[in-house]
């Protein structure tokens, strides 16, 4: 952080500007060592009675003898020690690292440092960056009626982080000195907002489904304890976590019902990552002409995090996009079929056909198409060959059935059935295919 003043001549006030965050552990440089080490070999704890007794005697020395030169300071007196945390606190040494997403709190003080007493301080905090500035603290309604002879006014303020770069707190004071001339003091403090970290996402689709996979790594120096990432999908979606229970269920936590709760995500310091993947299907909920309007807009993560010592963070991403929705006039879909198909033997099946454009489409006939070679179908149309159905009105859909029979045996496709659209003579065919499995009749 640097500071520099705008001014020329000398003044009665300055600024002085600590950062106001969370104390960190003080750790003990030194590496301590156990006197049974010195003593034994590595093979002597392997009779548990002379261990037992040495350590003892080494354990009753210490406590007659009096360390007045501290000459024990490097042996291990505990079973925490080698850990190198001592059980305190150090507060902030230096501004630190600023990063997107936490909350920037300062504490500012105005000091007198002259030998008179001065009057009338209106005082503003400011923070500038390259889009905006925003203003913090203004005393202009309620200036400092006076600040004596190294006297102070403190004050605290707190700017939630939303940009990255080059940020610089500007504090100024206007103010009459002894002499009752007005003087106008700025000092500016600079620093830079770095990104915590960073989010890569992958989306892949099968079938009807789109997987999101987002890997999220750390760039600062402590642990993030991640408290949600969520997913927020566009309203044409609907989103669900898959967790590693998803594909390993665990009957041992399932008997629990719920009372274990689980472990946090810890993502590790200096390039740690993490992984998290979403399954998306489109939402029921929504109106056909937001379902189908071909946006690649899949939504954004919210993802908030704590440090080592709970400071909160929260960051918010960009819109994920995904692959472009191919809009198709009218959608042929196979709803429902028997469990059990037997060879040679009639079965009804349920189709939907829907109209997935903003004008009405219709009438249609729906058959079997003849545009392959003569070889027999696997899966045919039984009695009537030609259905004929209605117009759809626009973003309406038409449930029908078909009879039909299969003549082959084992896994075999729903194929090749049409919908003609008799007033545009437009042919829509069956998308996507079903296959089902037919049986002997024996």
């Amino acid at each position: 952080m640097s500071t520099g003043g705008a001014t020329q001549g000398p003044h009665s006030l300055a600024f002085r500007v600590m950062r106001l965050c969370k104390p960190s552990f003080h750790v003990d440089p030194p590496l301590r060592i156990d006197p049974f080490d010195l003593l034994a070999g590595e093979d002597f704890s392997d009779d548990p009675t002379s261990a037992s007794l040495l350590r003892r005697h080494l354990s009753s020395a210490d406590a007659v003898e009096s360390d007045l030169s501290y000459r024990n300071r490097f042996l291990i007196n505990d079973a925490t020690d080698p850990i190198g945390l001592s059980g305190l606190l150090l507060l902030p040494q230096s501004f630190g690292a600023i990063y997107l997403g936490e909350t920037f709190c300062s504490y500012i003080s105005v000091n007198n440092s002259s030998t008179s007493q001065v009057r009338d301080v209106t005082i503003k905090a400011e923070i500038q960056t390259e889009r905006q500035r925003i203003l913090l603290l203004d005393t202009s309604k309620s200036p400092v009626e006076s600040i004596r002879t190294a006297g102070r006014y403190d004050f605290i303020v707190e700017h939630d982080v939303k940009e990255l770069g080059a940020h610089t707190l500007v504090c100024s004071a206007l103010y009459n000195d002894a002499d009752g001339e007005r003087k106008y003091l700025p000092q500016f403090f600079k620093f830079v907002v770095a990104n915590p970290l960073s989010v890569r996402t992958k989306v892949r689709v099968v079938k009807e489904t789109t997987f999101l996979e987002a890997c999220i790594e750390n760039h600062t120096k402590s642990n993030l304890f991640m408290d949600q990432v969520d997913f927020e999908p566009a309203k044409q979606w609907t989103a669900l976590r898959l967790h590693d229970h998803h594909l390993h269920p665990s009957s041992q936590l399932s008997d629990l019902g719920g009372i274990i709760p689980n472990p946090p995500v810890i993502i590790r310091s200096g390039g740690g990552i993490h992984n998290y993947l979403y399954k998306l299907v489109p939402s029921p909920d929504v109106s056909g002409q937001t379902k189908f309007q071909g946006s690649s807009i899949l939504g954004k993560f919210q993802i908030t995090w704590r440090t080592n010592l709970g400071e909160p963070g929260r960051l918010q991403t960009q819109q994920i996009l995904g692959a472009p929705v191919s809009r198709k006039e009218i959608n042929m879909r196979v709803v429902e079929v028997p469990t059990v198909i037997h060879l040679n033997r009639p079965f009804s099946a349920s189709f939907n056909l829907a109209n997935q454009t903003d004008r009405q489409l219709g009438p249609f006939e729906v058959s079997l198409s003849q545009d392959e070679s003569l070889m027999e179908k696997p899966v045919a149309i039984n009695g009537l060959q030609k259905l004929m159905l209605p117009r759809l009105e626009a973003f309406g859909s038409n449930d029908f059935q078909l009879n039909l029979i299969a003549s082959k045996l084992g896994v075999q496709k729903i194929a090749g059935i049409t919908a003609l659209d008799t007033r545009e003579k437009k042919t829509y065919e069956l998308v996507p295919e079903m296959e089902i499995f037919v049986e002997s009749d024996q």
